[in-house]
């Protein structure tokens, strides 16, 4: 009986030996997510092979496997640059980004966990500060907003695909300048739209009167035209043409007195 306890401590280490293995030697890859190997005996950071994808993994119980979010992520950014001309812009954007997966483990020798911190915050601050520089805040304020955006993207795009670092997406939601300029851009605007409206009003007018002109003049021409074909001959046949449709008329009684100064018949009603 006493034997059996002095027995039982190898099997009650040798399970927990077992134990211990299993649980270094076991590894699960949640959704949306891969591990890259570290083979402590064989080479360090495994860079050649696939990333270990989602589900449960058996390794050595030596080995470790770094856990990577390889979904979409956003990075929101409040930066302080300057325009062309000197003054401080706020810019506040969003960076859509991922790591690629099929570089995951160039990307934990070269650079590491903490990528975000060191390539892609870097990269989009240079960027913007490169490409705000290059505009007034006047455009930066009405019509270049978008530009920015596009010329933003392109620029940490060109420095992330260098990284193994996927960038999906640049969003500028706001750009703030300080008070008096912006006063001063929203008085210049005002002034602009007041002074393109008067315009159109000038124009508008201007169209009218040479609507009302035009009238005018094709009146006026046809007028004259009708009075150059007009003679004393014409002007009695119609003057007879008029008297014979009158003189049949039912409801006329015709009364001829004599002649008129054209020539014609004087031709009264029954009044």
């Amino acid at each position: 009986m006493e034997k059996l306890p002095k027995a039982g401590i190898p099997v009650i280490i040798g399970i927990i030996i077992i134990l211990i293995i299993l649980f270094k030697s076991a590894i699960t890859i949640k959704s949306g997510q891969a591990g890259v190997l570290y083979k402590t005996f064989d080479g360090g950071v495994v860079v050649d092979e696939p990333a270990l994808g989602e589900g449960f993994h058996v390794i050595a119980p030596w080995n470790d496997v770094f856990v990577y979010e390889v979904r979409q992520q956003e990075l929101f950014e409040k930066m302080k640059v300057l325009s062309s001309n000197g003054l401080e812009i706020q810019i506040d954007a969003s960076a859509w980004y991922e790591p690629v997966y099929s570089q995951l483990g160039k990307l934990h020798k070269s650079i590491g966990e903490n990528y975000l911190d060191r390539v892609i915050k870097p990269a989009i601050r240079s960027a913007a500060r490169s490409v705000v520089g290059r505009y007034t805040p006047e455009q930066l304020y009405s019509s270049k907003r978008d530009a920015i955006q596009d010329e933003i993207f392109d620029e940490t795009k060109k420095i992330l695909n260098k990284q193994n670092v996927q960038l999906n997406e640049v969003l500028v939601r706001d750009v703030t300048l300080p008070n008096t300029i912006k006063d001063a851009i929203e008085r210049k605007l005002k002034q602009e739209q007041e002074s393109l409206e008067y315009e159109f009003r000038l124009v508008t007018a201007q169209k009218e009167a040479e609507k009302v002109r035009i009238e005018a003049q094709g009146k006026a021409d046809a007028n004259k035209i009708l009075s150059a074909s007009l003679n004393d001959q014409i002007l009695k046949d119609k003057g007879i043409e008029a008297t014979m449709k009158l003189s049949n008329s039912p409801n006329s009684k015709v009364i001829v007195i004599g002649s008129g100064d054209s020539g014609l018949p004087i031709i009264l009603g029954n009044q």
